[in-house]
């Protein structure tokens, strides 16, 4: 029999066995498969994926056992969670589910006739789970177990859609600008991520239409009798490819350019509202009627970034989701582009003296220590950010901001409080 602990069904004879809960410090587990956890990056990993360092997060190991199965899962809580069913021989069968419980009475329980619904009840041999407390939660949880445990199928497994970014590709000695969904490494910066990428084309075609930087894809080979294109005739582009100007003026122009998209617009916005301001003050109003309108043009483009868009590799926020703790929310934070290890808060008092919400937040900021992600794991990283931001049940909040001492501490407050409301009132 062929065993898939992805996707599909495997219909086996029920047997009575009993989950018993074991201690991960137990003698029995010790030195053990079931109770040893392989180090990241290990051979067992076959990749060196450490940023969130959730696994080492407390979790519970039921071990099975001959007895009454169905009785025992009727203890276990109804709550979301992520579970790995080890079997006994071959991989284990990853999931995460809203109620633990009856996933795990469906996966484990007995069966009166044959079902095509997946059923692990005589093969499995231990389960495994962590409880969540929030869908961002459940699903970095699940990404962080899928490296680990399907380093070479993970990607499938997740069905995770890469979002897409606008990327200014200053390798090219005329640098051009292309809608991509592939993060990559050197000095071209990425901007993003889109929501799809049809809102990524818009803002990019938008966005050039400020700028005379060339949209032809073509490496130039430049030279007076190049036919040129409509663009150039509209004079929407410098034509480097009739050596209309130099390598240097377009290469000056591809600089606004990229600053205006590191600055969110203000490089151009700011001058423009200041010579505005300056031509209404000396009673020029035509010509400051004329910068007005340039000015609305420039932040109607604006308007057309989805809110996530930043550099991806500066890209920085801090997402704030309830706990499984009592008392206490969690603290997603993205530096660089990356997630780090959360950060649990709690409302605690410090040896019975309370202390300001935004002290605490200052020392958990300066206890981060943030680390350079490769590409690959960068784009990821950024895709399960892309995921629960734009979606329909995304849970908690999300603040962004330019680096770790930019940091909206009143704001993070105010998103702390609203979080822990319900939990904190029950």
């Amino acid at each position: 029999m062929r065993e898939c602990w992805h996707k599909g069904s495997i219909k086996t004879a029920g047997i009575p066995i009993l989950f018993e809960p074991v201690s991960l410090s137990s003698p029995q587990n010790a030195g053990s498969e079931a109770g040893r956890r392989p180090e990241w990056g290990g051979p067992e990993t076959g990749i060196g994926y450490n940023s969130l360092e959730m696994i080492a997060g407390d979790s519970t190991k039921l071990e099975i056992s001959t007895a009454n199965l169905d009785e025992t899962l009727e203890s276990v809580p109804e709550r979301p969670a992520v579970l790995l069913v080890w079997p006994r021989e071959g991989a284990p069968y990853l999931a995460r589910t809203n109620v633990l419980r009856r996933r795990l009475k469906r996966l484990l329980g007995e069966r009166s006739a044959p079902s095509r619904f997946l059923n692990l009840r005589a093969v499995a041999r231990q389960v495994e789970y962590w409880l969540t407390g929030s869908r961002l939660e459940s699903s970095l949880l699940f990404y962080e177990l899928a490296v680990r445990h399907f380093p070479e199928t993970y990607p499938k497994l997740l069905m995770l859609r890469m979002p897409h970014y606008f990327k200014v590709i200053l390798s090219n000695p005329f640098p051009r600008t292309q809608v991509t969904a592939r993060l990559g490494g050197g000095r071209s910066p990425f901007f993003g991520p889109f929501r799809a990428r049809a809102s990524a084309e818009q803002f990019a075609s938008q966005a050039l239409d400020l700028f005379q930087v060339r949209r032809c894809q073509e490496d130039l080979d430049p030279s007076p009798g190049h036919p040129g294109c409509i663009y150039g005739e509209m004079n929407l582009c410098l034509r480097p490819c009739q050596q209309a100007v130099g390598a240097g003026e377009y290469a000056s122009e591809v600089q606004r350019l990229v600053r205006f998209l590191e600055t969110g617009g203000r490089s151009l916005e700011e001058p423009l509202a200041a010579s505005r301001d300056r031509l209404s003050e000396e009673l020029d109003f035509e010509a400051a009627a004329r910068q007005h309108k340039q000015l609305e043009k420039i932040q109607q483009v604006l308007r057309l970034r989805d809110d996530l868009v930043r550099e991806a590799g500066s890209l920085c926020g801090a997402a704030v989701t309830a706990s499984v703790a009592a008392g206490a929310v969690e603290l997603w934070f993205v530096l660089g582009g990356g997630w780090q290890a959360p950060v649990r808060f709690g409302f605690e008092a410090v040896a019975g003296k309370a202390v300001s919400l935004d002290h605490r937040l200052r020392e958990v900021v300066a206890g981060l220590n943030p680390r350079k992600l490769p590409a690959r794991e960068r784009q990821e990283h950024l895709a399960l950010l892309a995921r629960w931001y734009y979606s329909s049940w995304r849970d908690g909040e999300w603040l962004p901001f330019d680096d770790l001492d930019r940091v909206p501490y009143r704001k993070l407050v105010r998103a702390i409080s609203r979080v822990a409301a319900p939990a904190l009132e029950s």
